[in-house]
C-alpha cells in the first residue's frame, strides 16, 4: 500500500526531474513515502491521460555534456487528480491524515501577486468567485483553504506548505499570500493557519528542457522503453530547504537534499545568477538568431558578455554565501549552460519574461543604482526585451512565438517607443521606479534607440563590453 505522505501542485518537467526523483530515491532506499500529483489547469488533462496508461510511470532522461543519456523510470508518483472539474478528490487527498506536505511547482505567475507592490491581487475573478463560495475552489489558495479547514475543523495537524518555484523567500512570500486570502475569506481559519502551517523557503536547481518527439524516439529505439512524455535534464541537481516543517518530512537528506536554517542566501545566488543567466542568453540570443542556450554558449562573444554581467553586476550584490566559491560556481554555469546535449530552447527561456526578470534581473539593477554599481550589461538586455516584445522577430525578420501572460501589453506599450523612449521601462508593475532614475534613463534612452536603428545585437554587446 502506498503512502502518500506528499501532494504536489503542478506537475510539469522540473517537479518530475527534481523532488519526485529526489523523492524516488528515497523509496529505492527503502523509505515508504509516496507522492499524489495534482493538475488545476486544464493542459493537466493531457499528463493525466499519460500517467493513466503508465501506471504513473514516466522515464527521466539525464543528459552528460559527452553525449550519454542515462534513462531511469520514476516510481514516485502513484496518483494524479484533476481539480478542473470536480475539486473533492484534490481537497480530499490534501486533507487526509496522511498528507504530510503540499509543495508546488506552478511558475513564477501562479501566486497571483504584483510584483512590485508585493501585494496580493483580489481583482482576480477566480479569487473572487472563490471568497463568495469557499467549496468552489479553482486557484491554489481556494484547495489551499478548503484542504486545511477541513483538517482544522477534524482536529488534524496541519500540513506544510513546500514551495518549488524561483522566487526569492518563496515560504515567505506564500505565508503572506496565503495568510492574506485566508483573512478574506475566513479570519479564524487565517488565525489557525498563522499558527499552526510552516512555509520553508527553498532553493531548486535543475535545467529540465521541453521535453521533444526526438526524445520519445530515442527513449524508445535506444533504450526500448515507451514513454508518452518522459522528461529530460542535466546531471546537475540541487536543493537547498530551511528544515521548518509542521508535521514531519521524509528524510530527505539521505539523498542530497541540504537542510539549513536560512536559505536566503543560496535562492539569492541562483535566481541572480543562474535564472537571470538564463535571461540574458535567452534574450540576446532571441534577437540574434541562435536557437538554444548551447548555441549561445559556443559563441564566443556571448559567453564572455554572460561572464561580465556575472561579474560586475550580479555578483557585486550577492555578498559573501557560505560554503559557496561564487567563481567555481559560475564556472560551473557556464560548463552547464554549455551542454550540447540539453539543448535548452531560448524560446523556452524567454516565456513568461514579465514574471522572471521583476524577480531575477530587474533588482540586480536597482540595487547596483543604488550602490554606484555597472548596470550597463543589464539594460541591454531591458531593452532587447522592448525590442523583442515590440517587433516579435530577430535581426534577420525571422518571427518567433511570444508566450507571455502580459504579451499583449508588453506589445502595446512596446510599440510607444519610437515616440517615447521610456514607454515600456514606464510599467512600474515590472520595473517599479526606474523610469524615474537619472542614470538608467539615460543610459536606457541610449540604449534602445540605437537596437531600434540596428538590430545587430552582437555590435552592442561588443560596445557594451
Amino acid at each position: 500500500m502506498d503512502n502518500i505522505e506528499i501532494v504536489h501542485i503542478g506537475v510539469g518537467g522540473f517537479h518530475r526531474a527534481h523532488l519526485a526523483y529526489y523523492l524516488h530515491k528515497l523509496k529505492i532506499g527503502g523509505e515508504a513515502s509516496s507522492l499524489c500529483g495534482i493538475g488545476l489547469r486544464e493542459a493537466d488533462t493531457k499528463l493525466q491521460d499519460i500517467f493513466k496508461k503508465q501506471d504513473h510511470l514516466y522515464t527521466l532522461m539525464v543528459k552528460h555534456p559527452d553525449g550519454t543519456i542515462e534513462p531511469e523510470v520514476i516510481g514516485s508518483i502513484v496518483d494524479f487528480k484533476m481539480g478542473t472539474t470536480d475539486p473533492e478528490p484534490v481537497i480530499a487527498q490534501m486533507a487526509n491524515a496522511d498528507t504530510r506536505i503540499v509543495s508546488l511547482t506552478i511558475t513564477e505567475g501562479g501566486y497571483n501577486f504584483n510584483p512590485t507592490t508585493g501585494e496580493f491581487n483580489f481583482d482576480n475573478p477566480d479569487i473572487q468567485h472563490e471568497l463568495q463560495n469557499p467549496q468552489e475552489p479553482k486557484t491554489v489558495y481556494g484547495f489551499l483553504t478548503a484542504a486545511l479547514k477541513r483538517r482544522h475543523d477534524a482536529g488534524l495537524s496541519a500540513f506544510t506548505i513546500l514551495v518549488c518555484d524561483n522566487i526569492e523567500h518563496n515560504g515567505d512570500m506564500m505565508r503572506k499570500m496565503l495568510g492574506t486570502f485566508a483573512e478574506a475569506q475566513d479570519a479564524d481559519l487565517a488565525k489557525w493557519i498563522a499558527q499552526e502551517v510552516c512555509f520553508p523557503n527553498s532553493m531548486v536547481d535543475r535545467i529540465t528542457p521541453v521535453t521533444t518527439q526526438a526524445d520519445i524516439e530515442t527513449l524508445a529505439e535506444d533504450f526500448g522503453v515507451h514513454d508518452a512524455w518522459p522528461v529530460t535534464c542535466e546531471p546537475f541537481i540541487q536543493w537547498v530547504v530551511e528544515d521548518k516543517f509542521s508535521n514531519g518530512r521524509p528524510a530527505f537528506e539521505k539523498v542530497g537534499v541540504q537542510f539549513v536554517p536560512d536559505v536566503g542566501p543560496y535562492e539569492k545566488m541562483k535566481l541572480r545568477l543562474l535564472n537571470a543567466g538564463h535571461s540574458v542568453l535567452g534574450l540576446l540570443g532571441a534577437l540574434h538568431g541562435h536557437p538554444t542556450i548551447n548555441a549561445c554558449v559556443e559563441d564566443e562573444l556571448f559567453a564572455a558578455y554572460l561572464r561580465a554581467f556575472l561579474d560586475e553586476e550580479a555578483t557585486t550584490v550577492l555578498g559573501i554565501i557560505e560554503g559557496i566559491d561564487l567563481s567555481d560556481y559560475k564556472d560551473s554555469l557556464l560548463e552547464r549552460f554549455a551542454n550540447p546535449n540539453i539543448k535548452d530552447s531560448v524560446s523556452r527561456i524567454c516565456a513568461e519574461s514579465s514574471a522572471k526578470l521583476p524577480k531575477f534581473l530587474i533588482p540586480t539593477i536597482h540595487e547596483n543604482l543604488a550602490t554606484g554599481g555597472s548596470i550597463k550589461f543589464a539594460t541591454l538586455v531591458i531593452a532587447v526585451w522592448c525590442y523583442y516584445s515590440d517587433k516579435g522577430m530577430d535581426r534577420n525578420g525571422h518571427p518567433f512565438k511570444i508566450t507571455d501572460a502580459m504579451g499583449t501589453d508588453l506589445h502595446l506599450t512596446a510599440k510607444q517607443t519610437t515616440n517615447d523612449p521610456l514607454a515600456f521601462v514606464r510599467q512600474e508593475s515590472l520595473f517599479g521606479n526606474l523610469a524615474k532614475n537619472e542614470r538608467f534613463i539615460k543610459l536606457y534612452s541610449d540604449t534602445v534607440g540605437k537596437i531600434y536603428k540596428d538590430p545587430n545585437i552582437k555590435k552592442h554587446m561588443r560596445d557594451m563590453m
